[in-house]
């Protein structure tokens, strides 16, 4: 891990940046298009529409697509580019042990109570009049498309929903932001923790959501230490889907309920839950990394024998 890259990391980030800005004005021109297809509508008027009730099933096929696009190509194509084994550099391997993911569940609990604890202190946070304003229409934006994909009325749609909603965009977010991006920071930057924030910080805006940005960079924050410490993106993709999979089943549970969606989507807690959720954190991680370096030293037996 600490041999020179053949590219180096600042022309390493130029060319994933490149492909990422590609892949994302490709992404919108084909998504544009299939909606403008589909709805019989100008592109523009397509794009809103998606965001009915009537066509959550094209909003949900549509963001599967945009996932891969945007995040699952350009990812690839890079990965090819600085590494003759692709999937080996994001981190696709078979060093695994079934108490590494039981660990994972339980720092994905952790996690989500100090996920709602900066939720809530994120609220808190003061802004003037109009950067508030803004920011609070983004949120609205962001919870109006989210809804739109999760009008869950049966349990097929419910299913179907944990693909769309939680799998997918799992796969496809931490295969980019873990396994590309990271990896570049912390050789880039020759810090582990300095890489680690700074793959969080983007990845939490890239969700345009500034009332849930410190709960999203806490969250890339524990996915970025299971992949570096680990060196396997399955364990970060499995935590993810988790995150995602309790949301969208808040949903549908709140929806067969005849809650609000938007009641339901909250997921504030006690700041003071933070600080017990911290805690116990770094309890969990401490097992977990105890749990990797047997999984790791039983890799390094196996390459010298």
């Amino acid at each position: 891990m600490n041999q020179k890259p053949s590219i180096s990391y600042p022309m390493q980030f130029a060319i994933l940046v490149g492909l990422w800005g590609m892949f994302i004005i490709v992404t919108a021109l084909v998504v544009g298009f299939a909606a403008s297809l589909s709805l019989h509508l100008p592109m523009q008027e397509a794009l809103k529409a998606m965001n009915r009730p009537e066509n959550a099933s094209l909003a949900k096929l549509l963001n599967s697509v945009a996932s891969v696009l945007t995040f699952i190509c350009p990812a690839l194509v890079f990965a090819r580019i600085v590494n003759p084994q692709p999937f080996s550099h994001l981190g696709f391997n078979k060093l695994l042990s079934a108490k590494q993911f039981l660990m994972v569940l339980l720092l994905t609990f952790a996690s989500m109570v100090l996920g709602g604890a900066l939720s809530e202190l994120n609220e808190r946070i003061p802004l003037p009049g109009n950067l508030y304003a803004g920011a609070r229409e983004l949120e609205e934006k962001y919870k109006e498309a989210t809804l739109a994909m999760a009008n869950m009325q049966s349990v097929p749609e419910y299913l179907l929903a944990l693909i769309v909603l939680a799998a997918i965009p799992a796969f496809c977010e931490e295969v980019m932001f873990r396994g590309a991006l990271q990896p570049v920071f912390t050789g880039w930057t020759k810090s582990k923790w300095a890489g680690i924030i700074l793959t969080a910080v983007i990845f939490s805006a890239i969700h345009f959501s500034f009332f849930g940005f410190l709960a999203r960079a806490a969250l890339g924050i524990v996915l970025g230490l299971i992949f570096y410490n680990s060196r396997n993106i399955w364990l970060s993709i499995f935590l993810h889907f988790l995150n995602n999979a309790f949301v969208v089943t808040q949903l549908y549970i709140g929806n067969r309920q005849g809650k609000p969606l938007e009641k339901t989507m909250d997921e504030s807690m006690p700041i003071w839950w933070g600080a017990i959720a911290l805690v116990i954190v770094i309890v969990f991680f401490r097992a977990f990394n105890r749990e990797t370096a047997k999984v790791l030293s039983t890799e390094a037996v196996t390459a010298t024998v």
